[in-house]
């Protein structure tokens, strides 16, 4: 089978990081896989054979309606342009059986409508399936935003499937998004994806192979792509800098788009307290495996591979400009899934408190995320194989 993957890739590392956790699952059942990415970074991580990618032109968010092109230098809507005729030329020549969208129903400013309706006229078997995480933006926002871009006649009309990534039981977009019946009889709650993670038996040797003596306590601090993770790095730091602190391991991981003056500072701080500091970790699975607590954003992959590793974990959720990860923590804590600070009032204080908490008791948390289903391939490769099965 053909699978064509979407992945718009105009903010941080969460878009192809998922997409490419699901090619490499799908991949499983020998499909060929072309993924569509503006991501400027697709290039450092690891492509299985049977997976390839068409890199269309970058763009840069600033903020939820402002994007500009990432390197090229050229009018905005120029680069639309070639990203727009990029995308539908590959599907085309591809003819895809299925072309899985992740979370833009229409793409970039609409890029993949042409896609999407030259599929339906011309390829009427193909499979259009919009992939969502669990948590879009507080309803009030996402039910606006969704409205005023004419998204629920796109879910009603173009989509064959919408395959939510998350659970009902926890977060229902079809209720606080507002789905009309149309559009909510497509859902198929997938459950959340897992990441492939190293057996948890390995994780003394793991450790070793770090430097990371048995008996040190060895905290990951990371920020995805690390656009606009510079508080939580800086909180973290001053933690170390002005708090009396049992001795502790640390490695901060900033992402590749945290601004190089701001990485500079940050690098000669860390640097006096013998804090390991990269801008990117190809094998972030294992450094969470690795750790005894671990300090992120709470966007939707990172808190998937701190689950798969069942790792305790201080969540510094951001609320703009979308609310997904505050929302996220505060429905992952009520479970005993982990700890979190708002954005807003996390200061080194809190956070040496709260840490404090999780490396003194790891237990309770470590058993509440064992226990947290991870369901989303199982039930997307028999989605797949269902597919075939139509005539």
């Amino acid at each position: 089978m053909n699978i064509l993957m979407y992945s718009h890739d105009t903010y941080g590392l969460g878009h192809i990081r998922r997409t490419l956790a699901l090619a490499q699952n799908i991949l499983q059942g020998e499909h060929n896989i072309i993924i569509l990415t503006g991501s400027p970074l697709v290039g450092r991580f690891d492509i299985p054979y049977g997976i390839d990618f068409v890199r269309i032109p970058g763009m840069i968010k600033r903020n939820n309606e402002l994007y500009l092109p990432h390197s090229i230098k050229v009018a905005p809507a120029l680069a639309l342009a070639i990203r727009r005729n990029i995308i539908l030329a590959t599907a085309q020549a591809f003819r895809p059986a299925l072309f899985l969208v992740d979370k833009a129903p229409l793409g970039l400013k609409n890029e993949i409508l042409p896609t999407l309706r030259w599929l339906h006229e011309h390829s009427p078997k193909t499979k259009l399936v919009l992939g969502l995480r669990d948590i879009m933006d507080n309803p009030e926002n996402t039910i606006k935003e969704w409205q005023e871009k004419k998204i629920y006649e796109a879910l009603a009309e173009l989509y064959s499937e919408i395959w939510v990534y998350g659970s009902r039981e926890i977060y229902d977009p079809t209720k606080e998004y507002a789905m009309p019946e149309g559009a909510a009889a497509k859902v198929h709650f997938t459950g959340y994806i897992p990441r492939q993670i190293p057996r948890i038996g390995n994780r003394p040797r793991l450790r070793r192979s770090m430097g990371i003596d048995p008996a040190e306590k060895f905290v990951l601090v990371t920020t995805g792509g690390g656009g606009d993770g510079y508080k939580v790095l800086d909180t973290y730091l001053t933690m170390l800098e002005t708090l009396p602190q049992p001795e502790l391991r640390s490695m901060i991981v900033t992402g590749p788009l945290l601004a190089e003056d701001l990485y500079d500072q940050l690098a000669v701080r860390a640097h006096k307290l013998k804090v390991r500091i990269v801008k990117f970790y190809r094998k972030m699975e294992k450094a969470i495996l690795a750790a005894d607590c671990v300090v992120p954003m709470g966007g939707y992959n990172t808190m998937c591979e701190i689950i798969c590793a069942a790792r305790p974990s201080l969540v510094i959720p951001r609320s703009t400009p979308r609310e997904e990860q505050l929302i996220r923590a505060r429905l992952f804590a009520a479970k005993g899934l982990l700890e979190y600070i708002p954005w807003e009032e996390v200061d080194a204080a809190g956070m040496s408190g709260k840490i404090g908490l999780l490396l003194e008791n790891p237990s309770r948390y470590e058993a509440a995320l064992r226990d947290f289903p991870m369901t989303a391939f199982d039930v997307i490769n028999s989605r797949i194989q269902a597919f075939g099965e139509q005539p």
